[in-house]
């Protein structure tokens, strides 16, 4: 065992990983779409470091920015201070959504955005004088692990230990072409007592659910149906968002637009933790009051952090300079390509994809589920062989940086279908 290795386990417990018997790898350095380990060899990060890098790592144009800013001003309180690389950003934030939104508020990562849109949501309807006290999310539906966010997740799996303790949300299914009559029923039906306060939903893609994937227009008409009867609709952009769905937001594939965002993951081109929960007019006038008590009463020590603003304006940048979105149509095509061979396998239970995110899901005894291991064999087989494919389950996830080349791209497809001959 490596020194780091040995120091590694005696020192530190790692997220979603059952210690006994873990087996953490030191990456001692990062560039492009490769991660080397301590004897300098090479992996493809085939899962984009939990799907956070945009660019490429250690991409010099952000990095410098983050240099630059870290000389001039580290920190200023957010609360009564505001700063430049923050209004840069957010205004160039808000120039990329509809105009439909208007505020931006930061946190610093995805699960404490949509954390803040839930106690945004509840206090907007307090602040109405408004009793609304239920949530709407979807089945198989996953929004973080901070309290609240554990709420409007799926029940079971991840947070089957805190049940107990969780507010109490209704469920619908994720909204499909062959379902869309049943869901709008189920929606009328929530919706008939006037009591729902929102609806939180992963538009289009629920990612930790295992990549499922459903209907613009039949979402949508949901948006629509809530939104006609007072309720506050969240988009947790959290994993969509920044051209992963082949457009910059997942919501520009929808008729309607929600009134809260959620945004975080990409924002900074993988480099720095962000959270960012943007809201409407009608959001934010709900708390523009001389009365004390309908201020909104959250914040972090770190909030609007100025190296983090700064590498999140960087990143935007470098979508216009490179011209990303191009980029994104470019291997939205060449995943297309890469799905085909796994459409009608043996051994594959579904190949689907949306944009920049492939879902191949394997095989397996039982049914799909985060706790399934069958993707742990494949993820094995193809580390050792200089891939990190990180799964879901039994579903084995590609969401690369854009950067990625057809070469690299051919060898993850190639060691996939090597593994399931094998297997």
């Amino acid at each position: 065992m490596s020194r780091l290795k040995e120091k590694d386990k005696a020192l530190i417990w790692h997220p979603f990983n059952q210690m006994k018997g873990a087996d953490i790898m030191p990456i001692t350095r990062a560039e492009g779409v490769y991660l080397y380990d301590e004897s300098g060899k090479a992996y493809i990060d085939a899962f984009s470091s939990w799907w956070v890098n945009i660019h490429g790592h250690s991409h010099p144009y952000i990095a410098e920015a983050i240099a630059r800013q870290a000389k001039k001003m580290e920190h200023v309180a957010f609360g009564g201070f505001t700063h430049e690389p923050a209004i840069d950003f957010s205004e160039r934030l808000l120039n990329l959504l509809p105009n439909k939104f208007s505020k931006v508020f930061f946190s610093d990562n995805g699960s404490t955005s949509t954390e803040v849109a839930l106690k945004m949501t509840m206090q907007y309807h307090y602040n109405k004088n408004q009793e609304k006290p239920v949530f709407v999310a979807l089945e198989n539906g996953y929004h973080g692990d901070t309290f609240g966010s554990m709420c409007v997740t799926a029940r079971g799996g991840f947070n089957e230990p805190f049940e107990q303790y969780m507010f109490d949300v209704s469920y619908i299914p994720a909204p499909t072409l062959n379902n869309e009559e049943e869901v709008l029923s189920k929606v009328k039906e929530l919706c008939k007592s006037g009591r729902v306060a929102g609806f939180i939903f992963e538009p289009l893609v629920q990612g930790a659910g295992g990549m499922l994937m459903h209907d613009a227009s039949a979402l949508s008409k949901v948006i629509q149906l809530f939104q006609n009867h007072g309720a506050l609709c969240i988009a947790d952009e959290v994993m969509t968002g920044m051209g992963r769905t082949g457009k910059m937001f997942a919501i520009e594939h929808l008729d309607i637009a929600p009134d809260i965002i959620c945004i975080s993951k990409g924002i900074t081109g993988g480099f720095l933790p962000l959270g960012l929960t943007v809201v409407s007019s009608e959001v934010y006038d709900a708390f523009y009051s001389d009365e004390a008590r309908h201020t909104f009463l959250h914040g972090h020590s770190y909030t609007g952090n100025t190296i983090v603003c700064a590498s999140a304006v960087a990143n935007l940048q470098l979508f216009e300079q490179e011209n990303t979105l191009q980029k994104i149509k470019d291997l939205e095509q060449r995943l297309i390509e890469f799905k085909q061979p796994f459409m009608d396998h043996p051994k594959v239970r579904d190949a689907r994809q949306l944009g920049c995110i492939v879902a191949i899901e394997l095989e397996a005894e039982g049914e799909t589920s985060y706790f399934n291991t069958k993707g742990k064999d494949a993820y094995a087989f193809l580390l050792e062989r200089g891939v990190v494919m990180r799964p879901l389950g039994n579903v084995m996830v590609l969401i690369p940086p854009y950067c990625i080349s057809q070469k690299d791209l051919d060898k993850i497809q190639n060691e996939l279908l090597n593994y399931l001959s094998e297997y």
